[in-house]
């Protein structure tokens, strides 16, 4: 019978080699272990289940080891197999399967650890504050979350995703805070997913977001205390297994102009470092264009000494301010890519010759004026203030555009791109929150406090926007 047993786990699994089957024997009855020996730890399965049924000393059937196990092992780490699939799914999961003759099979988690331990952020790091990040352990990131927010209102809700893959979703949200339509809304969209695999919590992202732009309508965070505190503001985090960045529903555009950092420095020097991101942000989109303006269309909209100078040094250049500018343009996210791509060890020192040579080369060999480099150089690096990669890519295309615009009215082609801009970010929303509050529509209490850190003592209110209940945080 059990001879049968395996035979048929081994033609399913396709005969794989890493699908161990080992026999055991108590009291002359004879069990059988299932497990996948590259899921699973030795240690797990000797301390857990070998051990444990070696004094059994009653009669020999399922349910009395499996009461005896039960009584033993901690009560999570042993479950029911409810079907094939299911336990499929549980070799697949690193659990060990105890087969009997006769009785239904069970499962004993013996899980080895696969993920990298706990490391410091990566994408988002600041000087001070905590220096521990998210990994790819499902149950570590929970934990990491645990231990800041130390109350029964922090609510999780889990969901298995992927035909295949069948990976667990967790929704996080504060239960005294969140509106409970936005959690229903998020679980619903979840629910609907149909795909193969899930692998990433961009995945998800690319899924369940409402308007497909440039500009991020979910954020991601590798940070425990940035998740902790968007729970705390009454927002949803998704947190995805294999994955160490979670999902922050809903996003802002004034989010994209915070910093870890803020949270763990003075608000003057916060406040300022603020004000040059939006500065930053105007530099990165709107530089290249205002110089393609001014030297193709609008003369008199600088002064004539600069002007003389500007096209002193574009003497002798064979293209147009338009070629200049994309062709400087795809070179710079050229070096960049590669700066990404090459290992850390070789990989800036390389990006930063290329860039001082082709440069110099360039400007050498008359294909290019000096000013455009600086002004490509100055707006490609002010969009590098930001860390999340999905602002940085929509500063770029915009940046583009605006280039384009330029080049077909100038100034008035300025113009006419921002008004596009406004009108497209305007009608943005993340989970049918506008997508530009507290601007659109104007909440003035607000505003102040996305341009400018308030005091902690003074920042004491949630946005009505994300939470019907507990405005005031001391409140709870």
């Amino acid at each position: 019978m059990i001879d049968k047993k395996i035979e048929t786990i081994k033609k399913d699994f396709k005969n794989s080699p890493d699908i161990i089957f080992r026999k055991i024997k108590i009291k002359n009855k004879e069990l059988l272990l299932v497990f996948n020996a590259s899921l699973t730890r030795s240690d797990n399965i000797n301390d857990f289940i070998l051990k444990k049924l070696t004094n059994f000393d009653k009669k020999i059937t399922r349910d009395n080891i499996y009461n005896h196990l039960q009584n033993v092992i901690p009560e999570n780490i042993l479950t029911d197999v409810k079907d094939k699939n299911d336990l499929y799914t549980k070799i697949n999961s690193g659990f060990t399967i105890v087969i009997f003759e006769n009785g239904a099979p069970f499962a004993i988690e013996t899980k080895e650890d696969l993920s990298r331990g706990v490391s410091e952020p990566l994408t988002e790091k600041s000087i001070s504050g905590p220096k521990d990040a998210f990994t790819e352990n499902y149950q570590t990131n929970i934990g990491l979350i645990r231990k800041r927010i130390k109350t029964n209102n922090l609510v999780i809700e889990e969901q298995t995703v992927g035909k295949q893959t069948k990976t667990k979703v967790a929704i996080f949200y504060m239960d005294n805070i969140a509106k409970k339509s936005l959690v229903d809304d998020i679980k619903n969209r979840i629910e609907k997913i149909d795909i193969d695999g899930i692998l990433d919590s961009t995945y998800i992202k690319e899924i369940i977001e409402d308007d497909h732009s440039a500009f991020p309508t979910i954020e991601t965070t590798e940070r425990p205390d940035n998740a902790s505190l968007y729970l705390l503001d009454g927002k949803v985090c998704i947190m995805v297994e294999n994955s160490p960045f979670l999902l922050v529903i809903p996003t802002f555009f004034s989010d994209l102009f915070h910093a870890s950092e803020d949270h763990y420095q003075s608000h003057i020097n916060v406040s300022f470092t603020r004000i040059i991101r939006y500065i930053a942000f105007a530099f990165a989109i709107f530089l290249p264009a205002f110089y393609i303006a001014v030297t193709t269309y609008n003369h008199e909209t600088i002064p004539v000494t600069l002007l003389t100078n500007f096209e002193a040094q574009r003497e002798g250049v064979p293209f147009p301010a338009i070629v200049e500018a994309l062709g400087l343009t795809l070179v710079f996210e050229i070096l960049r890519e590669s700066d990404i791509r090459m290992p850390h060890l070789s990989g800036t020192a390389i990006s930063i010759l290329g860039a001082i040579v082709l440069g110099d080369a360039a400007v050498a060999a008359g294909i290019v004026s000096p000013i455009m480099v600086i002004v490509i150089a100055l707006s490609s690096i002010c969009s590098l203030m930001f860390s999340h990669i999905g602002m940085v890519n929509a500063i770029r295309l915009w940046r583009i555009i605006f280039m384009i615009f330029a080049t077909l009215a100038g100034i008035i082609g300025i113009f006419f791109a921002l008004f596009l801009l406004i009108a497209h970010l305007s009608n943005l929303k993340s989970f049918g929150k506008p997508y530009m509050y507290p601007l659109i529509p104007l909440n003035k209490k607000f505003l102040k406090g996305v341009i400018v850190k308030e005091k902690i003592e003074n920042d004491n209110k949630r946005m009505p926007i994300l939470t019907n209940k507990n405005y005031t945080r001391s409140r709870l």
